[in-house]
C-alpha cells in the first residue's frame, strides 16, 4: 500500500474519508437508536430507572475502556481494520440484543458495544486528520459532523415503525452495520493513507494540561446521554406515548446538526469561551424548563434547542483543542475527549435516573438541568480567574 507524506497540501484521501464518514454514521445510529430504544424496553419489562442507567452505564464502562486499550490495540492492529473490527463487533452486540431478553446479558452486550463504538470514534478522528488536507479540513469536518447528528435523528425513527418488541429494530440495524462493515473493507483496500497510532503516555498528560476543555466534554455528555436514555422514560411514566418518547430524540438531533455551523461561525467571530458560556447556560435551563411545558410542540422545541447547545459544549471544546494543540496530541485530546465523553454519560444516565426513582420524574429533567449550569458556573469562575491573573501579570511587568 502506497502512504501519503502528510504536508502543508495534498489530495484528500477520498477512500479513506468515506470510510471514516460511513463509518461514524453508523456509530450514531447504533447509539442514537440504541439508547431510547433500550430504555423503553426495560421500561416496559417493568425494569427500574436505576437498572436501566446501571445498563446505559455498562455502555459508559465500555467506552472508557476502549480509550486505555486504544494505544496498545493502534501498535498491534493497522487503525482501519480495527475500525472494521469495531464494526462488526457492534454487529454481533446488536444481534444479542435481537436474540436474548437476560438482562445481565443485555449489560455485557451493551459494554461491548461501547468498547467497539468507542475504537470507531477515536481511529476515526484520527484517520480524518490524516487524510484531510488543511485547506479542506473545515468541509470535511462538516460532514463529518453531519453524518454523526444524522445518524444519532435516524437512529430513533425505526423505533415507530418496527416497535419496541420482537427485537426486529436490533435486528435490522444489525445487518446496517455489517453492511457498512463490507463497505469499509472495500473503502480501505482504495485507501492510500492509515490512522495514526495513539501516543503513549499522551493521554494523562493532555488531562492535566486542559482540565477545563475535559470539564466541556463531560458536561456535553452528561447533558446528551441524561436527554437521550432517561428523557424517553420521562416522557412514558408521565403518560406519552413511545413513539413520542422516540420522536423527541430525533427531534433533539436534528437542529443540532443544522445549529453548529451558526455556532462555528461565532466561534470564530466572538469569545470562543463564551460561547461555551452561554451554551452552557442555554442547555441547563431547558432541561429545567421541560417539566413545566404542557404542550407537546413546545417540549419538542424545547428538546430541539437543549440539543443545539449541549452539542455546542462539544464544537467549542473541539475548536479550542485545534486552536491550542497540533501534532500528535490532538490524537490523545481525541482519545481524552473519548474518556470524558464516557465519564459524563454514565453519571448522566445512572444519577438521572436515581433521581427520578428516588423522587419523581420531573426531579430528572430538573437535575440534568442543575448540573449543567453547576459546570457552567464553573467555567465562568475559571474563564474570571485566568483573566485576572493575565491583568495581574500585565501590570507587573
Amino acid at each position: 500500500m502506497t502512504h501519503v507524506v502528510t504536508g502543508e497540501d495534498f489530495a484528500p484521501d477520498t477512500a479513506a474519508l468515506a470510510a471514516v464518514i460511513f463509518g461514524v454514521t453508523a456509530f450514531a445510529v447504533a447509539q442514537g437508536l440504541t439508547y431510547p430504544l433500550i430504555s423503553l424496553v426495560l421500561e416496559h419489562r417493568n425494569v427500574s430507572p436505576s437498572l436501566i442507567g446501571f445498563n446505559a452505564g455498562c455502555f459508559a464502562a465500555g467506552l472508557a475502556v476502549a480509550t486505555f486499550a486504544v494505544t496498545w490495540l493502534s501498535r498491534k492492529v493497522r487503525g482501519d481494520r480495527l475500525i472494521v473490527a469495531g464494526l462488526i463487533g457492534c454487529a454481533v452486540s446488536l444481534s444479542t440484543f435481537a436474540t436474548f431478553d437476560i438482562f445481565w446479558v443485555w449489560c455485557i452486550a451493551r459494554f461491548c458495544l461501547g468498547f467497539f463504538v468507542s475504537l470507531i470514534f477515536m481511529l476515526s478522528e484520527a484517520w480524518l486528520n490524516t487524510a484531510c488536507p488543511d485547506r479542506l479540513r473545515g468541509r470535511v469536518s462538516g460532514l463529518y459532523g453531519a453524518g454523526m447528528c444524522g445518524g444519532f435523528a435516524a437512529g430513533p425513527l425505526v423505533i415507530p415503525i418496527f416497535g419496541t418488541e420482537q427485537g426486529f429494530a436490533f435486528a435490522l440495524l444489525a445487518v446496517y452495520v455489517a453492511c457498512v462493515a463490507f463497505l469499509t473493507i472495500i473503502l480501505t483496500r482504495r485507501a492510500r493513507t492509515l490512522p495514526e497510532q495513539a501516543a503513549s503516555g499522551a493521554l494523562f498528560t493532555f488531562v492535566r494540561s486542559a482540565p477545563m476543555l475535559i470539564c466541556m466534554v463531560v458536561a456535553f455528555a452528561f447533558a446528551d446521554i441524561a436527554a437521550i436514555s432517561a428523557m424517553p422514560v420521562y416522557f412514558v411514566r408521565l403518560g406519552y406515548s413511545e413513539a413520542f418518547a422516540a420522536i423527541s430524540v430525533t427531534v433533539l438531533a436534528l437542529p443540532t446538526a443544522l445549529a453548529q455551523p451558526v455556532v462555528g461561525w461565532f466561534l470564530d467571530k466572538t469569545s470562543r469561551f463564551g460561547v461555551a458560556i452561554c451554551s452552557g447556560v442555554l442547555a441547563g435551563l431547558s432541561f429545567i424548563a421541560i417539566p413545566f411545558l404542557q404542550s407537546q410542540a413546545a417540549i419538542l422545541v424545547m428538546f430541539g434547542i437543549m440539543g443545539a447547545a449541549s452539542f455546542s459544549l462539544y464544537t467549542c471544546a473541539l475548536t479550542l483543542l485545534g486552536e491550542r494543540y497540533a501534532g500528535d496530541t490532538l490524537v490523545a485530546g481525541s482519545a481524552a475527549f473519548a474518556l470524558a465523553y464516557a465519564v459524563g454519560s454514565a453519571a448522566g444516565s445512572s444519577s438521572v435516573g436515581a433521581v427520578m426513582d428516588l423522587y419523581s420524574p420531573s426531579a430528572g429533567p430538573i437535575a440534568a438541568g442543575s448540573v449543567v449550569l453547576a459546570f457552567t458556573a464553573v467555567l465562568v469562575a475559571s474563564v474570571v480567574r485566568n483573566r485576572l491573573r493575565g491583568r495581574l501579570y500585565s501590570s507587573s511587568n
